[in-house]
């Protein structure tokens, strides 16, 4: 299974499954993961995930974590 890696504002996000059926992890330091409160429509394209995120959690972002990046 292909998993897409992201450091969201500072969150590290995971997004699992094919495009159709995605599911989002919110992944502790420690390795655990737990299920994400959100979810990513099919037609996001997997290259889109990143501007994606950034949208959806905008309100997120400081001084200090202004970006989002893949991570894997």
């Amino acid at each position: 299974m292909h998993e897409h890696r992201f450091n969201v504002f500072g969150k590290l996000i995971a997004i699992t499954g094919p495009q159709a059926n995605r599911e989002p992890f919110y992944l502790g330091p420690e390795g655990k993961r737990r299920p994400a409160d959100f979810v990513v429509p099919a037609d996001v394209a997997d290259d889109e995930l990143a501007e994606y995120l950034a949208d959806l959690f905008h309100e997120d972002a400081t001084p200090r974590h202004s970006t989002v990046e893949r991570l894997a």
